[in-house]
């Protein structure tokens, strides 16, 4: 373990009997699960920070595993840092997997580490299927080994859907991933469908449309447009350079998904849920909101900048939540407007690692 860092119901099934009835009611509202222990893998990033919290509020012991680095990155967990056991580990490094799982033996398991950024992974296509694809199976395949009776939630992506077949995209849409990210992930995702089916393993999927926050990684579209308005609107910058404007995206609010991803491991069976808005808006359309939210014309700041378009662009992504809303009785509660100004609010006040 990590040594303490330094300050600075619905028709297609049930929840699981361990769990109040009113859990899909309304996560977080009194739902308290003191002794059950979890294990977030990727603890320290957008998704595994909002879920620790969440987990913790429910009365969970909260694990997470760590990369060893020679720097600290845990500015988004700072502030419950007390409450969380780390362990050092790696999902590249099987040994540290089963070490860990081993010695915690969590009733849950959240799978989020990856290599998520999609334009890197054209640049590191190796390092990101070691990581996102066969990290899935390493961990999968340590829970096996060691006979655990845990419930594994796999975080997926729309990106899987990549070039689409058909809009909006379900659970049955075929995939055709565009990028090494997208194709790590689809790996990912049938490897926990392999487990689940061939060894009865309670594997879930969650294919999680765009999910943005405050906490969102600095070099995601999003968060450099928020980023670059706060900069702008301060005096520190004069343009922002992006890529394609008119790619369309699903965008969600990260702290309102990870409520979907702890209902998946609430249920009798496991399943595959796309968690998603439904609507979807162009880059160009978050900027306007973004730019124009502190009164200035992103026409007269954003330059197209051709080296960050991807070699395969996937052009729209619109995600059909309906089986997650009828199972799962989810539903996303904040809107695109309200979540860009969260997000600018937090640039503009400085949020961010320091």
């Amino acid at each position: 373990m990590i040594p303490p860092l330094p300050s600075g119901a619905g028709p297609e099934g049930t929840v699981d009997s361990r769990v109040r009835s009113d859990a899909c009611a309304g996560v977080g509202k009194g739902v308290r699960l003191a002794g059950r222990k979890a294990l977030i893998t990727g603890i320290t990033g957008q998704d595994g920070s909002y879920l620790a919290e969440l987990l913790l509020e429910k009365g969970y012991e909260v694990h997470g595993l760590v990369r060893r680095s020679s720097s600290f990155n845990t500015w988004r967990i700072d502030h419950v840092r007390e409450r969380l056991q780390l362990h050092y580990g790696d999902l590249v490094d099987q040994n540290s997997l089963v070490r860990t799982l081993d010695g915690v033996r969590p009733d849950e398991i959240y799978n989020l580490a990856a290599q998520s950024h999609v334009k890197v992974s054209f640049e590191m296509p190796e390092y990101t299927t070691d990581v996102t694809a066969l990290g899935v199976l390493r961990l999968l395949d340590a829970v096996r080994e060691l006979e655990l009776d845990s419930r594994v939630y796999q975080a997926g992506s729309s990106e899987m859907f990549g070039l689409v077949r058909e809009t909006p995209q379900s659970e049955t849409t075929p995939f055709h991933p565009r990028s090494p990210y997208a194709i790590a992930k689809v790996f990912g995702h049938w490897t926990a469908v392999n487990y689940r089916e061939g060894y009865g393993m309670f594997v879930s999927n969650g294919i999680l449309f765009n999910h943005e926050s405050p906490r969102r990684g600095e070099n995601f579209v999003t968060r450099k447009i928020t980023r670059g308005v706060a900069a702008i609107k301060g005096g520190k910058a004069r343009e922002l350079r992006l890529g394609n404007l008119d790619a369309k995206r699903d965008w969600g609010y990260a702290k309102d998904y990870v409520e979907a991803m702890w209902l998946m491991l609430q249920r009798d069976e496991p399943d595959d849920y796309v968690v998603a808005t439904g609507v979807t808006r162009t880059v160009r359309e978050f900027l306007e909101a973004a730019f124009g939210y502190v009164g200035l014309d992103w026409k007269d700041h954003v330059v197209v900048d051709e080296k960050y378009f991807r070699p395969a662009e996937v052009d729209v992504l619109q995600g059909d939540a309906g089986k997650t809303y009828r199972a799962l009785g989810w539903k996303p509660r904040v809107g695109f407007e309200e979540l860009v100004r969260l997000m600018v609010d937090a640039d503009l006040e400085g949020g961010g690692p320091h």
